[in-house]
């Protein structure tokens, strides 16, 4: 329920380095091709973007039936049971869709299937505290003791350093008492006050600001914080505000005691217990072991409920609305012109050391991987499993990449594991090692 996970986190890979891939198996011939749909024809607006983008160079002709191979040799070695990718660039729209959206069965995944989207629920809930910072509701720079109180150091935590990752609270979800609560009564609705306490039972980390460390606390409290300032709960201010004017007719925030999905929807599978994700604790040597034998099967995760993660990582969305969405909220579709300027240019370097490393900002992570290229991108994670959305403005790509494996026998999370392998496909001149082949 992180972006990646909370330590192992989604990275554009700047220096060729990171997000390798190990192995698995796949369900015979529940693979279908990746078949790219004509190009839209551009607007007026796109195409001053496009002339005033980058040369075309950057990015490599897309080979559909190379797309395509690509994904299923790195499913089979993640052994994840079910893949989705949806890449939109100039060129047109690619999808490669691989394994089965249940095991069991031999039902292909598709871009309109419902999953749990995890920590991408971010990038929405700091997309709406942006929206109402637009409408005056709230500041920025307001501390987050004006809209909730017993915050440890609340009165000089902002707004701003809860939407990047700078607050210093612990992070709820590290808590072992929360993990084990989980698994034992899977069904369970949580609350985000109850999240909250297990936040503040430990002391803070660091004073505010003084350095970055991803904790889904603080989005929990920033979901409190646009209720009372929007005076109306999330769910409906997600749908109103972002869902509905962007048309995600696939995306929603369900009830703290709803565990269902909607239909057509994929199952979501992990290998043990829910630590394994919510914590950066590796499988012991015989689970790796087992889960490569086939000896271990993947616990269905479908239906835990997701309420202890909610405005830090409680939606479902599709691939196709997810698309939709990471492009509008980077070109400017969601915030007005200052607004949108001041989310483009918000994220800050996670390391002080590595200044052109991976950043941080208001929900969205930024990272240049290339002269003539970078992305804005978010990643998901938790129990079942496991996505990354990202769009490119330089050069106008969209891709998302979902799996209904959280993590590979060796903790690998499955998503982002993938990215090195499809940017080399997208991308003319890089060379990253995807430990694929």
């Amino acid at each position: 329920m992180r972006n990646a996970r909370t330590t192992r986190r989604t990275t554009v890979p700047a220096s060729c380095a990171a997000l390798l891939i190990a192995g698995c198996v796949l369900p015979p011939g529940a693979s279908a091709a990746a078949v790219p749909d004509p190009p839209t024809p551009p607007t007026p607006a796109a195409t001053a973007s496009a002339s005033a983008a980058p040369t075309p160079s950057a990015l490599k002709p897309i080979d559909p039936a190379a797309l395509q191979s690509s994904v299923e040799r790195a499913a089979e070695k993640l052994m994840v049971p079910g893949a989705v990718v949806l890449l939109r660039t100039p060129q047109g729209t690619f999808r490669a869709l691989v394994g089965t959206s249940e095991r069991g069965t031999a039902t292909p995944p598709t871009t309109a299937d419902h999953f749990r989207i995890a920590s991408n629920t971010k990038t929405m809930t700091a997309a709406l505290i942006n929206l109402l910072a637009q409408d005056g509701r709230l500041r920025l720079d307001d501390p987050v003791s004006h809209y909730v109180a017993g915050v440890p150091n609340g009165d000089h935590i902002t707004l701003a350093h809860l939407l990047k990752m700078r607050s210093g609270l612990y992070n709820h979800t590290n808590a072992p008492e929360l993990s084990a609560a989980l698994d034992a009564d899977p069904g369970k609705a949580r609350t985000p006050r109850e999240m909250l306490d297990i936040a503040f039972g430990r002391p803070p980390n660091f004073a505010p600001d003084a350095s970055y460390e991803y904790s889904n606390t603080n989005y929990v409290l920033l979901g409190l914080v646009a209720e009372k300032a929007g005076g109306r709960p999330l769910a409906e201010q997600f749908r109103t505000r972002l869902f509905a004017p962007l048309g995600l007719k696939g995306t929603s925030l369900p009830a703290l005691g709803d565990t269902s999905l909607p239909s057509p929807y994929a199952h979501g599978y992990m290998y043990g217990a829910t630590a394994y994700a919510l914590v950066d604790q590796p499988y012991p040597a015989d689970v790796r072991a087992a889960a490569r034998s086939g000896r271990l099967r993947p616990v269905d995760y479908t239906h835990q409920n997701p309420s202890y993660a909610l405005a830090a990582g409680g939606a479902v969305s599709t691939a196709d609305d997810l698309a939709t969405w990471i492009r509008a909220l980077v070109t400017g579709k969601v915030l007005n012109a200052a607004f949108q300027r001041q989310w483009r240019d918000s994220p800050q370097a996670e390391d002080p050391a590595a200044p052109d490393g991976q950043k941080y900002g208001y929900g969205i992570a930024y990272q240049r991987f290339g002269p003539n290229a970078s992305m804005y991108y978010h990643g998901g994670e938790l129990p079942g499993f496991n996505s990354f959305i990202g769009h490119d403005p330089d050069n106008d790509v969209t891709l998302v990449i979902w799996t209904n494996l959280t993590l590979s026998p060796d903790g690998r999370t499955t998503a982002q594991a993938m990215l090195p392998t499809l940017l080399n496909q997208i991308y003319a001149g890089l060379a990253l090692p995807s430990g694929i082949d």
